[in-house]
């Protein structure tokens, strides 16, 4: 009997060549596909047919060639496949799954003889009948094909010759047939149900009704007898039913809403159609709906295959139609693991024409791919209008309705957006856009080492070097002559002299240049390519290029590097060696932030070392606030400064702001908001927070935390109202027609005063906000009066409760300061510590002894009391030993009691331009030593603006007794210890230079000591 045999041949992977064919030979047939070129994992995807008539002998052959550009065919391996080895099911049917066979080469004399030569993907079928091919099976619409299998945990091979089995991949070929009989496509589903469960259990059995052309006619086919369930029983029995319909396509009359959120397409589901929605009672409130009437979740038919439930509801009316009564009919038509389909069928009877259409949305909800990794979802909205009868206002209802649903899911997609983090894919495309041109790597390479080093100065040393030393090689010694002896050799004539001179001072420079590239290179932009950590704002800063940055150097060029400072947190790029237009193309991301940020200060420095005086170039602020997601996206950014006034530098700079955790941020930081204003806060209505956005044109993100009503007193009090939000506080009045509005950022704010009631103010107090210099320019027009300093003053009356507003106001402007001691007197109001204030995890004040090393000891010929006034006592004494030792600006507290014997004080000081621009700020202990009858001094010192600050602090010990050799004299000695917060690749390094610098710092301050106190004995004694 003549019996055709089915070959389908899918892919290849892992195989040694790129330009690729198959060739098929079964008998006298013989078959071959294209060629692929250029791919190590052809997908082919082609299928042929062979007549066979002995099933016995006949040996199917499969040969992988090679094909070069000069069509030479190279045997690359083969497979050889009886046909009676196909699995027999049915006396009809024989059919062989989806199966990896290895290929290989036999021949000695081959290319790839006892190599490995890839995998071949193959479907073999043998009919006796007339039948639609196997690949058309993935086509049918009604029937589930072999591509479910691709990711099925349960499949296993079917064959012993295969080493791995997957899904047919999904291709259209116009040679493919469509297979016309359902029978046949359950039939072919049941044998390879049978042959993958040899091993796991069966898959769900595929009985899918045939699917209905319109969505409309689909659900009113369902029969109408209900049952009620519950609304997670309803969805977990769709889901677990086997004949799922094919998702439907969108709706005709266009999409409404295509976002991709930051949330799981179950969560998602639930949020949206569960019953009692809260987003859908804030979606009800925002749009001014009433009666919101929202029926159970049933069955329409006894099979429980359509879960649908009815709502009801007035709509607001509009300026054209007054409010009506509208029905929803919402019906799952496709529940899967990870995959919803709602259609919900809309009618309006009571307005113009009602009666004679009804109108359809379509919700899809799917998974998300992303490159990020995170789950999210994909959700669109279509829609579709149909006329139940013939009318000529067809055009003016279709158009009507299209511009009510804009308008509506507008408002949509902006609560959910407050929602879930939004990743919508133009603008998700868009940043992997921008920061696929970022590199990740670091941008030091030999190259750039060699452009440095490549000039006069080192290519001039490196030939006097050469050429004195090979002098040296080619002379023999030579007998001492005038004073030099044995082992010493002097300059025998001037000429010997002046070069002499001229090398040591060649090769001094040579070092000083080696020195600077070497700090520049290990000592900045470690920063570069660290993911931020934690959960709230994050800030990614994408820094590409400058171009025209100053120079206040000799030869003309800068070593320019880029710090950017952002709610207290810095982050440095990497420093570029001798250009005024520096290539940095460097990502920089913040940490997770509790509180979102205002601005992002960024300032250029030219490179002189770490302690060493480092010169800015410039500096610029960028406020999130006046530029659209767009602009950071993408922007130029003008830097101010004194040396900026001759030329025009700028950066270019990609900013992103992403809240990674959504609305719970926000509820998070209001819960921490609280304690310090000590009432409760609470987000404000959908619809108020859109009002107050609107109001002062704000991004999105912004939320509003309270606001009040009050006087602002300018020559006329002007009554409106003061709303505070995280990042702003505005005033907006409207009087008679004649809008009055403005805003200031929290930071903008230098002091906070409570003028007391009086006749003026009609015996009200007055709340007083005073802006910083220069800042606030824009609210110029809201301001009483500037003063002399040119602060300007906002004058605040007439509160209904001026002590809850002004509570609230000073809290919140507090929080946001970035002041560590003004932070850390909030944190001493609320909590009460016993400890000395330190940043989280940064371990204990008091370092373990054998963890820190010594850096000085001495004994010095002065008393032990004398010490520990000339350098703890806060007097004039140590202020003017620090100044003398380069700490400008020194500022001490006063020596206060926390614990039994332990007395504490804060330091802080600024390094002078010999040294580095540094602030420091350190928090001191001093305790008695009982051993010894000395003191310990336990010190935390922390270096503001370094850009590796927030990886490390230092901690110091000093340890002063009396000395036993002398009554009047002491000993004296000083460790240290640093403490990595986080980890650094160069941090011995750092530790070495830290170590190094400040052993000097305390030789110079104990050697200051020591001569003042010694010179004020001599002069107390004459």
């Amino acid at each position: 009997m003549l019996q055709k045999l089915y070959v389908c041949v899918l892919e290849a992977r892992d195989i040694p060549v790129k330009n690729s064919r198959v060739k098929l030979k079964l008998g006298k047939f013989k078959y071959k596909t294209r060629i692929l070129r250029n791919t190590f994992s052809p997908i082919w995807n082609e299928e042929f047919v062979f007549k066979v008539k002995d099933i016995a002998d006949e040996v199917l052959d499969v040969i992988l060639v090679n094909h070069n550009h000069d069509s030479v065919v190279d045997f690359v391996g083969d497979v050889r496949i009886p046909v009676g080895s196909v699995v027999f099911e049915e006396d009809d049917k024989q059919i062989l799954p989806p199966t990896w066979f290895s290929l290989q080469c036999v021949n000695k004399s081959g290319k790839f003889f006892n190599k490995f030569c890839g995998k071949i993907l193959l479907t073999i079928s043998l009919h006796c009948k007339d039948h639609a091919s196997l690949i058309n099976h993935k086509h049918s619409p009604n029937s589930t094909t072999l591509i479910n299998h691709k990711h099925s945990p349960n499949s296993t091979t079917a064959s012993e010759n295969s080493t791995d089995l997957e899904g047919l991949h999904i291709s259209s070929q116009p040679s493919f047939r469509k297979i016309h009989k359902m029978g046949e496509g359950k039939h072919f589903f049941k044998v390879i149900a049978r042959i993958f469960n040899k091993k796991e259990r069966n898959p769900k059995s595929v009985d899918c009704s045939e699917s209905s052309n319109s969505l409309s006619d689909n659900e009113d086919s369902v029969q109408e007898s209900s049952s009620p369930c519950s609304f997670e029983e309803g969805i977990a029995i769709m889901e677990s039913k086997d004949n799922q319909p094919e998702s439907p396509e969108n709706l005709q009359g266009g999409i409404l809403v295509d976002k991709i959120y930051a949330v799981s397409p179950y969560n998602l589901n639930v949020v949206l159609f569960a019953p009692n929605s809260q987003f859908r009672k804030d979606l009800a409130e925002l749009q001014g709906t009433t009666n919101l009437q929202e029926g159970a979740w049933s069955w329409k038919s006894e099979d429980m295959s359509c879960l649908t439930r009815v709502v009801t509801y007035t709509k607001a009316a509009s300026k054209l139609v007054k409010a009506v009564n509208a029905t929803e009919d919402q019906t799952y038509i496709r529940v899967t693991k990870d995959e919803f389909n709602v259609l919900v069928s809309v009618c309006t009877p009571e307005v113009p024409y009602g009666n004679t259409f009804r109108v359809e949305l379509l919700y899809k909800i799917m998974p998300a791919d992303v490159s990020s990794g995170e789950e999210s979802s994909h959700l669109i909205i279509s829609w579709g209008i149909i006329f139940l009868q013939s009318t000529m206002m067809k055009g003016v209802i279709e158009s009507g309705a299209k511009q009510g649903l804009k308008e509506s899911f507008d408002q949509f997609s902006n609560l959910l957006a407050r929602s879930f983090k939004v990743l919508d894919k133009e603008n998700f495309t868009n940043k992997e856009q921008f920061l696929a041109t970022v590199q990740t790597e670091s941008q030091w390479n030999w190259w750039q080492a060699i452009a440095y080093f490549w000039n006069l100065t080192s290519v001039s040393t490196l030939f006097m070097f050469l050429y004195v030393l090979l002098h040296i090689l080619r002379c023999g010694p030579s007998q001492p002559q005038g004073l030099e002896f044995r082992g010493i050799e002097l300059p025998d004539s001037l000429g010997e002299l002046v070069t002499s001179g001229i090398l040591v001072i060649q090769l001094q420079r040579v070092y000083n240049m080696v020195s600077h590239f070497v700090q520049a290179r290990f000592q900045m932009g470690t920063d570069h390519g660290m993911k931020a950590h934690g959960d709230g704002w994050v800030v990614t800063v994408a820094l590409i290029e400058g171009v025209d940055l100053a120079s206040l150097e000799s030869t003309g060029l800068s070593d320019p590097y880029v710090v950017f400072t952002c709610n207290g947190q810095t982050r440095s790029s990497s420093v570029k060696l001798e250009t005024l237009d520096p290539q940095w193309n460097e990502l920089l991301e913040f940490d997770a932030m509790e509180e979102p940020p205002s601005v992002l200060g960024v300032e250029v420095f030219d490179f002189d070392g770490p302690f060493d005086q480092d010169v800015s170039l410039g500096h610029a602020e960028i406020n999130f606030l006046k530029h659209t997601s767009t602009e950071l996206a993408d922007m130029w950014v003008m830097l101010e400064g004194k040396p900026t006034l001759s030329v025009q530098s700028k950066l270019h700079l990609r900013i992103f702001l992403d809240n990674n955790k959504g609305v719970e941020t926000i509820k998070d930081y209001l819960e921490k908001k609280e304690k310090e204003v000590g009432k409760k806060l609470s987000l404000p209505s959908p619809q108020r927070n859109s009002t107050f956005q609107k109001l002062f044109g704000l991004p999105p993100e912004e939320f509003l935390i309270n606001d009040f009503t009050c006087y602002l007193k300018r020559k006329m009090p002007l009554q409106g109202r003061l709303f505070l939000s995280a990042r702003i506080m505005g005033f907006y009045a409207n009087l008679f027609g004649h809008k009055t509005n403005f805003f200031f950022l929290w930071e903008d704010i230098e002091s906070i005063q409570v003028l007391p009631p009086s006749l003026a103010s009609l015996g009200s107090p007055t709340l007083v906000i005073i802006l910083r210099r220069g800042r606030g320019t824009d609210a110029r027009h809201g301001a009483k009066m500037q003063d002399e300093e040119g602060r300007l003053r906002f004058h605040f009356q007439s509160f209904v409760s001026f002590g809850s507003a002004s509570r609230t106001i000073t809290a919140l402007w507090r929080t946001r300061i970035l002041n560590p001691y003004q932070k850390d007197q909030i944190t001493e109001e609320h909590e009460d510590q016993e400890v000395l204030l330190m940043p989280e995890n940064s371990g204990s004040m008091i370092e373990a002894e054998e963890k820190m090393s010594r850096i000085f000891s001495a004994e010095l010929p002065i008393k032990m009391r004398s010490v520990m006034v000339g350098i703890f006592d806060g007097g004039h004494l140590e202020h003017k030993i620090m100044k003398r030792t380069g700490c400008m600006n020194y500022d001490t507290t006063d020596w206060e009691l926390v614990k039994p014997d332990v007395l504490e004080r804060h330091v802080s000081y600024q390094f002078n331009r010999h040294l580095s621009v540094f602030d420091v700020t350190s928090t001191q202990q001093k305790l008695p030593n009982t051993n010894t009858e000395g003191w310990i001094v336990n010190e935390v010192m922390v270096l503001n603006g370094v850009p590796f600050s927030d990886h490390f602090h230092i901690h110091f010990r000093y340890e002063i007794e009396k000395s036993v050799l002398d009554e009047c004299a002491c000993k004296c000695d000083v460790y240290i210890g640093i403490m990595w917060l986080r980890s650094s690749k160069f941090q011995q390094r750092i530790n070495r230079n830290i170590t190094a610098k400040f052993k000097t710092q305390l030789e110079k301050i104990f050697e200051l000591v020591q001569k003042e106190i010694l010179l004020m004995s001599q002069n107390s004694y004459v």
